[in-house]
């Protein structure tokens, strides 16, 4: 039995409707190239949420597996001829079947340990514990985020140290997992909500009126996200935009071929895509060039949407095909720890280095 909402019920219908099935999909499906069945591409996905809708489809393990193998890279959107915003739909499905008792027991253990530690690791430190600095008022407030919190240190270590030496008045904050895992995988709104709510009340009780965020996925829940069901009193800004206004002065590159790959969360679903780019070309000496496939129609490492964490094989293959693309590069630069972590596994034996921007800039800086 489903226990769909109305208007999600409604939106299923109409985009099942309205599809038509022209397989535009298809060639840009990150989750297809890994698997191969039409059942991993929006198309299917659209017939087996309707199923799931309607009963007429169980919740097999199949099924399952189908529904969140989608990375949520929304490349499929940018490509629909019919405008279905298919992540919308997978993520109704997803918060469908968690109410419906079925969820992968890597996110269960996430989501859990979110609620009982306030970060998907299950790391007892707070995050002020862990950076080490106590939050004081500041007009500029820095979100580190779990992941460059607790695993990626070097990203949240290069950002402090980036702010400290252009001498930025700023404060670190005692905040708590943004939420962003939570609504990937389809978790109860109501605890999701309970972290907005004390992210936003510890922000504002420091007078913060500009909010720098380093992780690509914090940026787009405080940007896209929190504002759909509280207000957000403050200007969000991703580190690449902080950074692209600055008065950088920074060591040269010389002899280095670079790239840059656009995570999802910042380029499609925000639509950051510059700001990066104008920090990348204030590094003198670097040879910057695109892959064929960048900005817009960049395709996805395969880390998102709980992908990683609960296909690894799959995830993994979608990250190789992507560092495939880089082979020119010696460099392979991005926004987003999870990017990072994706992109190294898929990497292998190629000797090509990938980095954070904000690595990079506090090397050079």
């Amino acid at each position: 039995m489903s226990d769909f909402e109305t208007d999600k019920m409604e939106k299923i219908r109409d985009a099942l409707n309205v599809c038509t099935m022209c397989g535009f999909c298809k060639s840009v499906c990150p989750s297809f190239k890994a698997i191969g069945w039409d059942s991993e591409l929006s198309r299917g996905r659209i017939i087996l949420s309707y199923g799931l809708m309607t009963g007429e489809i169980p919740a097999d393990e199949s099924v399952i597996k189908s529904m969140y193998t989608c990375t949520t890279c929304a490349d499929c959107v940018r490509r629909c001829t019919s405008k279905v915003d298919i992540v919308e739909i997978i993520e109704a499905t997803r918060a469908d079947l968690v109410k419906s008792g079925h969820i992968l027991p890597k996110h269960k253990a996430v989501c859990e340990n979110i609620i009982a530690t306030n970060n998907p690791y299950g790391e007892k430190k707070s995050v002020k514990e862990t950076l080490g600095r106590e939050p004081k008022k500041a007009e500029i407030g820095y979100f580190a985020g779990c992941t460059a919190t607790y695993r990626n240190k070097e990203i949240s270590a290069a950002t402090i140290s980036i702010l400290d030496k252009l001498k930025v008045d700023y404060t670190t904050l005692d905040e708590v997992c943004c939420g962003s895992v939570m609504v990937r995988v389809g978790w109860s709104h109501e605890d999701v909500a309970k972290l907005y709510q004390r992210n936003l009340d510890h922000i504002k009780s420091l007078g913060v009126k500009t909010l720098v965020l380093s992780c690509a996925g914090c940026y787009r829940m405080f940007k896209t996200e929190y504002p759909r069901y509280v207000e957000v009193p403050f200007e969000v800004l991703h580190i690449s935009e902080f950074l692209a206004k600055q008065d950088l002065k920074l060591k040269p590159m010389n002899g280095i071929v670079a790239t840059y790959h656009d995570p999802c969360h910042l380029g499609r679903h925000v639509g950051v895509y510059e700001a990066p780019r104008a920090v990348i070309k204030k590094i003198p000496g670097l040879e910057f060039r695109e892959m064929e496939f960048s900005g817009p129609t960049s395709h996805c490492c395969g880390g998102g949407g709980g992908v990683r964490s609960a296909y690894p094989e799959e995830s993994g293959k979608i990250a190789k095909t992507r560092m495939e693309e880089a082979e020119f590069a010696d460099l392979m630069i991005t926004s987003c720890p999870f990017c990072v972590n994706n992109l190294v596994l898929g990497r292998g034996e190629k000797e090509i280095r990938v980095v954070d921007l904000v690595e990079l800039v506090d090397e050079l800086l």
